[in-house]
């Protein structure tokens, strides 16, 4: 057979050639599990013999399964993504799956995109990064029956499968270290409001301070953007107060903001951990190199992303393989099957504080509660 007419080879040629049906051959490139592995074997001698390259929209039509995984997420300059897209590429690389990315810019109409993409059906699942105000929309979809899961802590984790972090716990351990050192004069800068996460930690921090007798003060509390430009601002608003209104340490809402501050600091002389120790919240790879070096909560970026793309193709297993029982639930090899649709899948991965040189482990004797320094 030529290369010209190897190159023209239809999923009908290769069941011709293989003496099986057309759905068999289909089955076999989607991985169907239910085929004759002696079936299988045969059409995937063909496959490879005459270099077979399946049309990926004859696939689609066909009733078939793409090997197409579609994810949305910010551009790639956002400090989290590229360790979150680390994790997504080292687990698809040993898997027939291949990423399909598209950036959500500021410019578009990301709704409008969103539909174009599932309308073509080119892709068995989407991961959904930090989608913003995409988020509403996607319970729609996911119950329409598209294998969805979410990364994100500006929405509720709610009517959709979703991986992220305990940002409560996490804030209620940071803020249980700085009152472990010592500090009972703890400040905390928080990121917008209308953020699911931003929440969740100011009620971390608030825990905290009030399991150990203190009430949070409102003249602690700093309203900020999550952006270092909101740090620098707190930073200035701060230290423009009288010394003796300063806290000893601050929990900030996340690095970006942290970075900001320790700039404004070191512009002013302020020393850090001395005249105010520090805690942020990420532990982006740029937090082990400010100055001084940053004490935060660690985010797990790279197993969030494992993790998500993990239960996102479990779930197009489970999705495309499930036959209804007599009872109604759906099986999966005769298995009964989690109905994610039903009960959406949350996961919550550990976080873990990573100690540097922007906090102290005590609390100095001249700066400890009553003393008259």
């Amino acid at each position: 057979m030529s290369g010209e007419t190897q190159g023209k080879l239809t999923i009908l040629d290769i069941a011709r050639l293989a003496g099986v049906s057309k759905a068999t051959v289909s089955r076999v490139l989607n991985r169907n599990p239910s085929v004759d592995p002696v079936l299988a074997q045969r059409v995937m001698k063909v496959v490879q013999e005459h270099n077979f390259v399946p049309n990926i929209t004859a696939t689609v039509l066909a009733g078939g399964r793409t090997q197409l995984i579609g994810v949305l997420a910010p551009p790639l300059n956002w400090p989290a993504i590229p360790e979150i897209m680390r994790g997504v590429a080292e687990y698809l690389e040993g898997s027939p799956y291949e990423i399909v990315l598209y950036c959500i810019g500021s410019q578009r109409n990301h709704a409008d995109v969103l539909n174009r993409i599932l309308a073509m059906r080119m892709i068995s699942g989407l991961l959904a990064i930090f989608p913003g105000g995409l988020a509403r929309q996607l319970p729609v979809h996911f119950q329409q029956g598209l294998p969805l899961v979410m990364i994100d802590d500006q929405e509720e984790p709610e009517g959709v499968p979703w991986v992220g972090v305990d940002n409560l716990t996490s804030a209620y351990k940071a803020t249980q270290y700085l009152l472990a050192c010592g500090h009972t004069r703890i400040a905390h800068i928080q990121g917008p409001l209308s953020y699911h996460c931003t929440v969740e930690r100011y009620q971390g921090y608030c825990q905290a301070l009030r399991e150990a007798g203190i009430t949070p003060d409102p003249d602690l509390l700093f309203q900020s953007n999550f952006e270092q430009s909101g740090g620098r601002h707190c930073a200035s608003v701060l230290f423009a107060r009288e010394r003796d209104r300063w806290p000893t340490a601050l929990f900030i809402g996340n690095d970006e903001m942290a970075y900001g501050f320790l700039e404004v600091a070191q512009e002013l002389g302020v020393r850090i951990p001395e005249d105010i120790a520090v805690v942020g919240f990420d532990d982006y790879i740029i937090s082990a190199h400010t100055n001084p070096p940053l004490t935060t909560v660690h985010q797990p970026f790279s197993d969030i992303g494992r993790t998500a793309i993990d239960l996102l193709l479990s779930m197009i297993d489970h999705m495309s393989e499930k036959q209804p029982t007599r009872d109604g639930r759906q099986t999966s090899g005769g298995v009964p099957t989690q109905d994610y649709r039903m009960d959406p899948p949350c996961i919550h991965l550990p976080t873990t504080l990573v100690q540097r040189a922007s906090s102290r482990s005590v609390l100095p004797a001249s700066r400890q509660p009553g003393s008259n320094s």
